[in-house]
C-alpha cells in the first residue's frame, strides 16, 4: 500500500481502515506465536502500512 493511495481518502476511510490493520496485526503476531506464520515479513508490511495510515490520519486533521 502507497502513501498515494491512503491520501486520497477520508478521515472516516482511515479510521476503519487502520482497525482493520490492527486486527490484522493482531491475528499475525497470533501466528508468530504459535508457529503457523511462515511468512514474518508480513509482520513488517503491517506495520509500516498503519505507519502510513496514521500520518495520513495526521495529515487530514491538520488541514
Amino acid at each position: 500500500m502507497k502513501y498515494t493511495d491512503i491520501n486520497t481518502k477520508s478521515l472516516q476511510e482511515l479510521n476503519e481502515l487502520l482497525k482493520e490493520k490492527k486486527v490484522l496485526l493482531f491475528e499475525l503476531k497470533a501466528k508468530l506465536k504459535t508457529m503457523q506464520l511462515t511468512n514474518t515479513s508480513e509482520l513488517n508490511v503491517v506495520k509500516k502500512d498503519i505507519a502510513r495510515i496514521q500520518t495520513a490520519i495526521t495529515a487530514a486533521k491538520a488541514n
